[in-house]
């Protein structure tokens, strides 16, 4: 009876995408405690509610500050800090859900051109959402 080949150790797609889900998630729980402690720190203590706190810890928009009551818009909410971290956010979320669509793509389909249609659909799904994320978050 003959063994199976020990696998050689390299950096292979399927590694590095091993490892950006990982590292991703562990960003996105990252930008979530930023979200949530910088929120609370700029007032969200005394001025806003459970619904408006997660709204902006997850998507820090000047728009939802002026949609919750919130007297002073100078309290620090809009600036580019927000926009990179809303940016990483969404960057980081979709490729790392879009990945997993492709995880799940290569393990259910046998066809090769079938697969790669896919993959290429997967690919402008993800750019196309990656374009409008950017498109909305610099000009809100």
């Amino acid at each position: 009876m003959l063994s199976r080949p020990t696998p050689q150790r390299a950096l292979t797609f399927e590694y590095l995408m091993w490892l950006f889900i990982r590292i991703s998630a562990l960003g996105l729980y990252l930008l979530v405690i930023i979200g949530v402690v910088a929120a609370l720190f700029m007032g969200a203590r005394t001025q806003m509610d459970m619904a408006t706190l997660i709204r902006w810890t997850f998507f820090p928009n000047p728009n939802h500050v002026i949609n919750s009551n919130i007297p002073d818009l100078d309290l620090g909410w809009v600036g580019l800090l927000w926009q990179v971290i809303q940016g990483l956010a969404v960057f980081l979320g979709v490729t790392h859900g879009v990945n997993g669509l492709r995880n799940i793509l290569e393990d259910f389909i046998g066809n090769k051109s079938l697969r790669l249609a896919l993959r290429l659909v997967l690919f402008s799904l993800w750019a196309f959402m990656i374009y409008l994320a950017t498109v909305l978050i610099l000009t809100s």
